[in-house]
């Protein structure tokens, strides 16, 4: 009996593929979202929460399918979004403060600029 070959692409799913679990409310309840397989990596869905594409996410998910792994990265995204919204306090929303304080293992504090220019201008 001859071996076909595989269907499956493998140079696509031979990478690390993030999902987010999001929270669409009490009426909708939770799914995972339908996202392009382009912008399922880490950096873009980084950018993607930071930017508010995810109104309410509860969970991130890292797999690799090819390797055979899959994991948790909840933890992980939360540590990196706290790091960049220390940098810019203007890009955290209080649901990704929230998101933050809830999933983060290192403390998460923004400091918040001062309105100087209203002070001066008195």
């Amino acid at each position: 009996m001859r071996s076909a070959p595989s269907i499956v692409p493998s140079d696509r799913l031979d990478r690390d593929i993030y999902l987010v679990l999001e929270d669409f409310g009490a009426r909708a309840g939770c799914a995972w979202r339908e996202t392009d397989e382009t912008d399922t990596d880490r950096e873009t869905v980084l950018r993607d929460i930071l930017s508010g594409r995810y109104a309410y996410p509860l969970r991130i998910v890292v797999f690799n399918a090819v390797e055979g792994w899959s994991r948790d990265a909840t933890a992980d995204i939360a540590d990196e979004l706290a790091e960049r919204a220390a940098e810019d306090a203007n890009a955290v929303s209080p649901t990704l403060q929230a998101f933050i304080k809830a999933n983060a293992t290192r403390p998460f504090a923004v400091q918040l600029a001062l309105p100087l220019r209203e002070i001066a201008g008195r």
